[in-house]
Parts: C-alpha cells; structure tokens; sequence
C-alpha cells in the first residue's frame, strides 16, 4: 500500500518550511528514521526523518519550495494491504512526539535540528551532473543577484553550507583578482537589472514569522515604555582589566553577560517582570528561573536564544555561552529547544549604533530590557561636570501585568548592579 508523510508539526508556532535539499530520490528504499529531506523553518534547519520502513514513490516540491505544515511531503510504499488507521492516543505516546496529525517515527528516533555530526550515506551521482550545494534560500537568491555561481562558492557554515557572508567574499575575491582562465561565474549571464522602481522579493520563512510575532505581541499586549540612562566606568575599567585574560581563554568579554547577570538580579526582586499572564485560565504564572532570551541579529533576521539560569552562572560562564549561541545563531545550527523558555528578553541595540530604541515584548513574557549605545558625555559627579561613559537604558512592560512603580524600581535596581559591577564575578 502506498502511505502519505506529511510535514510534521515540529513545535514552537512553525507552520511551514522551505525544502533545502532532498536526502532521497524516487525508487529508493528507506528505514525508519532514515532523512527525507532537509528542511528551512524560520528557527532551525532540520532533517525530517521517515516515519516508515517502504519504498519512495513521489516527492512532493522541489528545493526553494514552501511546504505548509500537514501538508504532502513524501510519498512512501509500504508493506500491508490495508490503509492504516491514526493510532490511537495510547500508542502515539511510544512514538516520536513531534509529528503530524498522523504520522509518527518510530520510538527512539530523534529529529536532529541539523544534521552536523551525523554520517552521510554516499549516493551515486549521474555523469556530467554537477553536484548539489548546500545553501538556503536566501543565499541562493543572493547568487543570482550579484552573478555569482554558488557551485564555485566554498562554504563555511554546518556541513559546509554556503553562507552569504561566503558568496560575497568570493565575489569581493573575484573582483581584485585577474581572470586566469573561464570559470562557471564567469561564463554566467549577468543578473537581471530590477525594472521599473519596484523589486520583489519573497518573504523568507523567518521574516514571515518575525512580522506574525510582532504583531501578536503588539495585539496581544498593553506595551509601556520608560527610559533612563546609567553612567557605568567602573563596569567599563572591570571588563577592560579582565578582557585580555577572557581572550586568553578564547572568550570575548563583551558588556552582555553583566547586563544579563543585573537583570536576572534585578528580575528576582521584582517577580512580576518575570511573569506571564494566563487569561484562559484567570493566573499570572511566576517564573522562578531566570532563563533570558538575548536578541541576535542575523543575516537572515532576528532571532533570540536563550541563555538558562544566567542568575547560576558566573560571568565567564556567560560570556562562553553568550558568544557560542551568537555564532551558531548566525550559522542556523541551533536547536528548536535553545529557542524555548525565555522568562524575559534583552536586546542590545546599541551594539549596532543607536541610542535609544522602544523594544517589542517577546510575547507571552512581561518585559524586555533595550540597551542602547555607550557612549561619553558630559555627567555630573560629587558636583563637577565630568566626561562619563553612559549606557542609554529602555524597559517595555505589558502594562496589564507590571505597573510604572515597578517598572522604574526595576530599572533603578538594574542600574545599580551596572554601577557597582565587581561582586557580579561571584555566583
């Protein structure tokens, strides 16, 4: 009998992926758990496994094509005469969790967020065919705009994905350098110029989340804005004499970890910052952890990991990590679960240049902390104008859960971890 796979619903709101690169070919037999396909959701690019032992009939889409979750995705020929039925709940719960409305891999199959570090299966390649690169979407759509031939491209990211920080220092390259002999790009046509005054561009899956989200959180909330500013030298001379020694260890010391470190102290006196609030079921849930999703600007969009426990971590510890999920942020190689649980959310804006920014909340949480640019101005200090470096500081708060006095005392006990930062190197 011939069974239907159907994309599965793989957890955190995602409802639809962007084929990468198909693992199989039609005629080729599979076992459970075997990759399908490589598939582009807005948080991770993943392996979707077979569910079933069977032969591959029919693919469903090409690469670049988007794929709704529940929707057709492989078609598989099975043994057995009869179709088989939607397991019941009972037997679902020894089965993979994360798939669709009925289909399930088998227990003790995983569904890897990448497929780094897994062994790859060689398979034949016609004569003359040239062979498959590995790249996103957008990085494909970046090729063709700036005549770039991706075959020629050698990639840096996950399993050597081409990435378009790749694409564009190999077109730099080609620039400064004298042609030797033909090569693919060169032989390429030109890209088409845009007519008219218009380009069109497709939405990426990750910026067609981004805009649902932001206006989820914009619908869903009541947000409240306030801002300060903090002078912080003494955070300024402790990282400058601990910077060298963080390098030393293959770490860069950044100002983040001390911002994340006073706002989970911060947090924890003032718990209702730290919360959600559940309408269906008339609560506020409390967060007694202090898990915080840190802004990271990619080149596909804004995404936000989350750091756990930071309020458990030392400043090293933090630091580490900090730059770990920053890195692997950028390369799309996290996991689905290092995108859950955030209590509360910092952006850093500042990091790229602007002073002062109104953050969105990351709906359900209560807040988000925005960081502004440092920079030196002009402060008074026991009674003289001083040059002193200053963080601009903003808080937005879902104004049905935190009030304007707890926003500002949250604020003021943030400022003060900033402005005596030396016991934050201790637990």
């Amino acid at each position: 009998m011939n069974y239907i796979f159907n994309f599965p619903d793989i957890g955190e709101g995602i409802t639809d992926g962007v084929i990468i690169e198909w693992r199989v070919e039609t005629g080729q037999e599979v076992k459970t758990g075997d990759p399908l396909v490589e598939m582009e959701t807005d948080k991770v690019v993943t392996d979707i496994p077979s569910p079933k032992d069977g032969k591959v009939i029919k693919l469903y889409g090409k690469a670049g094509d988007t794929i709704e979750v529940d929707s057709p995705l492989v078609e598989l020929e099975i043994a057995g005469g009869a179709p088989q039925e939607e397991a019941a709940p009972e037997e679902a719960e020894e089965h993979f969790g994360v798939v669709g409305s009925s289909e399930s891999a088998g227990a003790g199959d995983v569904l890897p967020s990448s497929s780094e570090g897994t062994e790859k299966r060689p398979q034949k390649e016609p004569k003359g065919k040239r062979k498959k690169v590995k790249a996103t979407p957008v990085a494909r759509n970046y090729a063709a705009q700036i005549g770039v031939d991706i075959q020629a491209v050698e990639g840096t990211g996950p399993q050597g994905r081409v990435m378009k920080a790749d694409i564009k220092s190999y077109h730099d390259r080609s620039k400064t350098s004298a042609p030797a002999e033909h090569t693919p790009a060169q032989t390429q046509a030109p890209p088409r110029k845009a007519e008219g005054r218009i380009t069109e561009v497709p939405l990426t899956s990750i910026r067609k989340t981004i805009a649902k989200n932001m206006l989820q959180s914009k619908q869903s909330t009541a947000h409240m804005s306030l801002f300060e500013e903090v002078e912080i030298s003494e955070l300024v001379a402790l990282r400058q004499r601990y910077k060298q020694k963080f390098e030393d260890m293959g770490i860069q010391l950044t100002y983040l970890p001390f911002f994340l470190k006073a706002a989970a102290r911060a947090l924890s006196e003032h718990p209702s910052i730290n919360s959600e609030m559940d309408l269906e079921n008339n609560r506020l849930l409390y967060k007694n952890y202090y898990h915080i999703g840190i802004a990271v600007d990619t080149e596909d969009g804004l995404v936000v990991p989350v750091i756990r426990d930071v309020d458990k971590k030392e400043i090293s510890q933090l630091a580490e990590e900090i730059q770990e999920k920053a890195r692997r942020a950028r390369e799309r190689s996290l996991t689905l679960d290092e995108f859950k649980g955030a209590s509360f959310t910092v952006t850093s804006y500042g990091s790229i240049g602007g002073l002062w920014g109104t953050a969105v909340i990351n709906y359900p949480q209560a807040g988000i902390l925005g960081l502004g640019r440092i920079h030196q101005q002009p402060v008074v200090r026991n009674g003289a104008i001083v040059v002193g470096t200053v963080l601009p500081v903003s808080l937005t708060v879902d104004h049905r859960i935190v009030d304007g006095g707890t926003s500002s005392r949250f604020v003021n006990a943030f400022m003060a971890y900033v402005q005596n930062p030396a016991d934050m190197f201790i637990r």
